[in-house]
């Protein structure tokens, strides 16, 4: 694989760069300051870099403007070139890596800070070449681009796992990674016009990146999102997203059912965790539930659609097709328990379908 490595900082260049360094498969093809040198290299290269890292804040040409040139490019040569943006840890930068997510960019690292610089490089390298391997995965299944959100299979599969039970929808619960920022605009503002009921999202990301994607989401969807707060009570028409780095779950206490976060160890790597909240849920709803498991890496969720399932869930995957990353959708496909596998578009109207036939 091909990369160009653009920040305005030649410290971290070079920093980049040695990440990739010895690495198999990789090669980077040049080092540049800012958007207006990336797009010089990309438009007079005979063989286009296939993956750009990204900064965010760059003279003359900024993050999100170099993405959007870089996306023309794509779309006027056919091409496919993935971006994985670099990320300031701050309220601002978290705002902007929302935005390009949304916007395009397969994923984001976040930039290692001077202090503990070493366990911080080893952050940085780890991250980042989890990254790179999985866009490469990618690339080689779809060619050379990434799916198109919007794009929908010819024929929505129904698994025929057993019928869920006739109680009311009471909640939705969302699992989502890789891909989810994107997945998340295209559906969220259509599933909150198809049901009242609360909807619990646990999209894997670190702290503060929550909160901007929570913000963003609040401009797109009729009901209000929030990143959520330990304790408090479960709303009907509000879209909780379980904060960075925390584990969300639901409880009832004296009837009433509430949000708890805790810091409790990671599952399957991740915290926030889908199996976390999937499990809470399915013993604070009992079978008033549609869970929904869309793009991401890795298998999170997949573990919980038994107690789903057993508590009458009906349950729906994102297909193979429109996922940016087929790895959660695809496990929880693999457990049997899935009701549908669906294009992303065709994911609203299943939910909406499922709150009438329980009416």
């Amino acid at each position: 694989m091909r990369i160009l490595i653009v920040d305005d900082s030649l410290i971290f260049r070079r920093v980049v760069e040695e990440v990739f360094k010895g690495e198999q498969g990789i090669k980077v093809v040049g080092s540049v300051m800012n958007g207006v040198k990336a797009m010089e290299f990309i438009k007079s290269s005979a063989n286009p870099p296939d993956l750009v890292t990204l900064d965010l804040e760059m003279p003359e040409m900024n993050g999100l403007e170099t993405l959007e040139a870089i996306q023309k490019f794509n779309d006027s040569a056919g091409s496919g070139i993935g971006v994985i943006m670099v990320s300031a840890h701050t309220i601002e930068g978290a705002g902007i890596t929302i935005t390009a997510l949304e916007n395009g960019a397969f994923d984001f690292v976040t930039k290692p800070n001077a202090e503990n610089a070493l366990e911080n490089m080893d952050s940085l390298r780890k991250h980042l070449m989890m990254r790179v391997r999985q866009f490469g995965l990618m690339r080689k299944k779809n060619g050379r681009g990434l799916p198109a959100v919007a794009g929908s299979a010819k024929h929505p599969v129904v698994v025929g796992a057993k019928p869920a039970s006739a109680k009311a929808v009471s909640v939705v619960v969302i699992g989502v990674s890789t891909g989810g920022p994107k997945a998340l605009v295209a559906v969220m503002p259509a599933i909150s016009d198809a049901v009242e009921v609360p909807i619990l999202v646990v999209q894997h990301m670190p702290p503060i990146f929550t909160s901007s994607l929570a913000e963003s989401l609040n401009s797109k969807c009729r009901h209000e999102v929030v990143e959520a707060s330990n304790g408090e009570e479960v709303r009907n028409d509000r879209i909780y997203i379980a904060p960075g780095g925390r584990h969300m779950l639901v409880g009832k206490t004296g009837g009433k059912t509430s949000i708890v976060v805790n810091d409790r160890p990671a599952e399957n790597g991740c915290r926030p965790s889908v199996d976390v909240l999937f499990r809470s849920a399915a013993l604070a709803y009992s079978g008033g539930i549609v869970a929904v498991v869309l793009t991401g890496m890795g298998a999170d969720g997949s573990q919980a659609l038994a107690a789903l399932k057993r508590a009458g869930a009906h349950i729906l995957a994102q297909d193979q097709a429109t996922s940016v990353v087929w790895g959660m959708p695809g496990s929880a496909v693999a457990t049997g328990h899935v009701d549908e596998v669906l294009p992303l578009t065709e994911i609203p109207p299943a939910v909406k379908r499922e709150r009438m036939r329980r009416e």
